[in-house]
Order: C-alpha cells, then sequence, then structure tokens
C-alpha cells in the first residue's frame, strides 16, 4: 500500500508563507497571488491522475502554433473573485480568439484530443502530479518557408511578418525595455555586483500544456532575463518552445537532452560559464523516455558539473524513480574530484521515498533545501492548495523539485548562500508561468581548510 503523500509529521493543511530564507539573502519578491481556502476556482477539465501513453500517435506543434496573432488581441481581464462561471466565460474567450486566429493550434488540439480519446492509458494515484500525455511524440517544424530564388509569394512574405511580429514581445519580455533602443545581441546585460556568486535556477515549466501558452512564455523569459541565472535547468520542454527560447536568449549556451517529445535542457550563460562537455546519460529501464543530461563546464575558473533530469512520475513509477536517482547519485559521486556536481531537476520524489526505501542520501551527497535549515517558505514546489493550473480534487503539498550538491574533494569548496521559490505571481491570464514553482538558489567558493 502506498504510502500518502505528506507523512504526519509534514505540514499539510493550510497555505504555506512563502518568502525569503532567514538565513540567506533574499532574491526576489515573492508574493503569491493565488486561490485561497473556499475560494477556489475550477480551471479546466483535467484528470487528476497521471496519465502514461501506450500507444497510437499525437499531431506535430510548430513555433508558429505557439506564437500570438500578428494583430494584437483583446488584453485580457484582470482576475477577480468572481465566480466559476465568470472565470469559464474569460478561457472560453480566450480560446475563442485562439481559433479564430491560429487555426493550426485550433486543429492540433482537437486531433489531439482524439487520439488522447482513442490511445490505451493507464493511470495513477490522484496525489501525483498531472501529465499530459498529448505532446509525446512532438516534432519541430520550420517556422519559414524560403521562397524560391528570385521570388516573392505573398504568403511567404505574410509568413514571416507574422513570425517577426509575434516574436517582439517575447523578446522584449526578456531583454526588457532597452530592446526598443538596440537589438538583443548589441545589449550586455549587466552583471551582479556579486559577481563571484554563482546562481542557479531550476524549474519544470509544464511545456506539455498549451493552455495560454503564450503569456506563460512570456512570464517565463521575464523572469529568466530579469535573474541572468549562471545556470539554468529546465524540464518539459517541447521543442517549438526550445526554439523560442533558443532564438530569445541568445547569451546562452543551450544542451538539449532529447529533440522530440518532452525533454531537459541545461541553459548556460556565455560570459560566465564555458561548456567542456556533455553526455546525456539513458535510462535503461523507463518507460517515460527519461535521461540524465550532464554537462562539465568551468566558472571563473571553477570546475562545475552540471546534472538535471526529470525523474519517472507518478506512484506507480515510484521503483523505476529510485533507480534513476540511485544512478544520478553515482554519477554525481564518480564525478571528478576537483568538481563540485550540481544536480537540479523534477525529482517526483516523495519524502517516504527517500527516507524508507533508500535510507536517506549518500554520505557525500546533500540536499541544498535540508543544507539551508529546511525552510518551510522554500518547500514545496508542487503546491495545489495555492497553483491551479491543474484541477485537482484535493489541495496536495509535495517536494518534487530538489537540488543536490557534492562538494568537491579538492580545490574550492561550494556551499549553498539561499534558496527561494519563483513563479509566485499569477499572469493577467489567470494562469500561474507552470504547475510547479522554480528554485533559484545561489552558491559561493570557500577555500578548502587544507
Amino acid at each position: 500500500m502506498d504510502e500518502p503523500p505528506c507523512l504526519p509529521s509534514d505540514s499539510c493543511s493550510g497555505e504555506p508563507r512563502v518568502d525569503c530564507n532567514k538565513s540567506a539573502p533574499c532574491l526576489v519578491d515573492t508574493r503569491v497571488e493565488g486561490k485561497t481556502g473556499k475560494n477556489k476556482k475550477h480551471k479546466k477539465r483535467r484528470s487528476a491522475a497521471c496519465q502514461r501513453k501506450t500507444g497510437g500517435g499525437y499531431t506535430p506543434v510548430t513555433v508558429e502554433e505557439l506564437s500570438p496573432p500578428s494583430h494584437p488581441p483583446e488584453h485580457h481581464e484582470k482576475r477577480s473573485a468572481g465566480s466559476k462561471q465568470e472565470k469559464n466565460t474569460r478561457k472560453t474567450k480566450n480560446h475563442s480568439i485562439s481559433h479564430e486566429t491560429s487555426p493550426a493550434l485550433s486543429s492540433h488540439r482537437q486531433k489531439a484530443q482524439s487520439a488522447q480519446k482513442t490511445s490505451s492509458l493507464s493511470t495513477c494515484d490522484q496525489s501525483t502530479q498531472t501529465e499530459s500525455p498529448q505532446l509525446q511524440s512532438l516534432q519541430t517544424q520550420s517556422t519559414q518557408t524560403s521562397p524560391t530564388q528570385g521570388e516573392h509569394t505573398p504568403s511567404t512574405e505574410s509568413k514571416s511578418t507574422q513570425t517577426k511580429q509575434s516574436s517582439f514581445p517575447l523578446k522584449q519580455a526578456y531583454w526588457g525595455k532597452s530592446f526598443t533602443d538596440q537589438s538583443a545581441d548589441q545589449q550586455k546585460p549587466q552583471l551582479s555586483s556579486r559577481n563571484s556568486y554563482l546562481t542557479v535556477i531550476s524549474w519544470n515549466i509544464d511545456g506539455l500544456d498549451l493552455d495560454n501558452v503564450f503569456d506563460r512564455l512570456k512570464g517565463l523569459l521575464s523572469l529568466l532575463g530579469k535573474y541572468r541565472a549562471d545556470v539554468v535547468l529546465l524540464q518539459e520542454l517541447i521543442p517549438p518552445t526550445f526554439e523560442i527560447l533558443q532564438n530569445t536568449m541568445t547569451d546562452y549556451q543551450f544542451l538539449q537532452a532529447s529533440e522530440v517529445g518532452y525533454f531537459t535542457a541545461i541553459l548556460l550563460r556565455k560570459e560566465r560559464v564555458q561548456l567542456l562537455q556533455s553526455n546525456i546519460v539513458k535510462y535503461p529501464t523507463t518507460e517515460m523516455g527519461r535521461n540524465l543530461l550532464v554537462a562539465n563546464v568551468s566558472f571563473l575558473g571553477h570546475p562545475l558539473c552540471i546534472m538535471t533530469s526529470h525523474l519517472e512520475s507518478c506512484k506507480t513509477g515510484s521503483q523505476e524513480r529510485l533507480n534513476q536517482l540511485r544512478r544520478v547519485w553515482k554519477w554525481m559521486k564518480e564525478a571528478p574530484g576537483d568538481h563540485s556536481v550540481i544536480f537540479g531537476g523534477d525529482t517526483n520524489l516523495r519524502d517516504w521515498e527517500v527516507v524508507t526505501k533508500l535510507n536517506g542520501l549518500p554520505d557525500s551527497i546533500s540536499d541544498v533545501w535540508e543544507m539551508l535549515g529546511k525552510s518551510e517558505e522554500s518547500r514545496y514546489t508542487w503546491d495545489t492548495s495555492i497553483n491551479d493550473n491543474k484541477e485537482i480534487p484535493n489541495s496536495i503539498r509535495l517536494r518534487f523539485d530538489r537540488i543536490f550538491l557534492r562538494s568537491a574533494t579538492e580545490g574550492a569548496q561550494l556551499r549553498p548562500e539561499s534558496m527561494t521559490m519563483i513563479g509566485l505571481r499569477k499572469l493577467k491570464c489567470d494562469y500561474f508561468i507552470s504547475d510547479h514553482w522554480g528554485i533559484l538558489c545561489t552558491f559561493t567558493f570557500e577555500a578548502s581548510e587544507e
């Protein structure tokens, strides 16, 4: 029998106060705007169970399908404490605009829904995170078709114009207001005054959910542009989203764990982090196409090993998830002694799995959240008591997203300074950027005792 999602010692009721770690500098305004108490609102008719595709095919999604219409849509209404009917009306209105201006996206939704109904699906307990199987076989398609030499067709020109117009708000969100004055390639983002600190973001961005995808992607780029972390670890990316991020965030080097379906990625800030080599480690028994992405880098002269993964989902995937975690820890322990190793990702772990099935963490590996005092404010990264992007019947709070550290055995020692959560504000479209909160950590190097 599976254990409950929270241990008796855990705080499973009420809403956590989300702000900064008292023992570390505050990096972000963490005011939460979401549903509270009896004012919970149901958003979507989604199954609360995890779903895994066992057959059937899915329609590809292109970058254009994720882009907004060439003409400015109506502004989203501000969220109010209105009724469920009012919220559904806003959602219907948004869908209407999207379908009228993007027939391809409308067609994709219809085909995907049809494929989902005819596919054989397995489900797991409601206390696990919801995963849409609809986009697991996506393919990247070209967003522009080059015309024949010397030939200019109206359709091609219109397509190119629309792509340029739709990409502008995303670049402006990332680069800020100064983007209108100079191109992204010409801009040099200001470095933090704490130049010697290493900043890391880890975030499952829920790329499989296409609802309000443009607004959510714009919000994501706005935050990534605000913090300019040295290392960004993303999970649940899809090819068109990856392409948009890569074309917008030109000050980062991108590594991806796959080119199809949904996958993870490592983003390295070019002027601060230099890539030495990378590797993709396969999980031989995964049923969800999961793997481990590894990058050996140099940060201001310090050798680092960076890792990310999206471990097997659902309670039914517990044994496979733990097998994958053991493999992650093995790679962390076997990294060169002069390398500090950071793993960040969506582990889908329950606390009881680590305690009862693994007997805790290996001696050489630490959980950064625990190292910083187990702050309740940065504990639950998947919290349906606040985040209502998915329709989950119960309030569930789990620490799915985690960061592990193995300090170097030689040379300077890497130590965590702070951890806080980001993405806690609702967007104007009444959605959060993701159903997960992002994690923002800072680290500093200390001279070895020797």
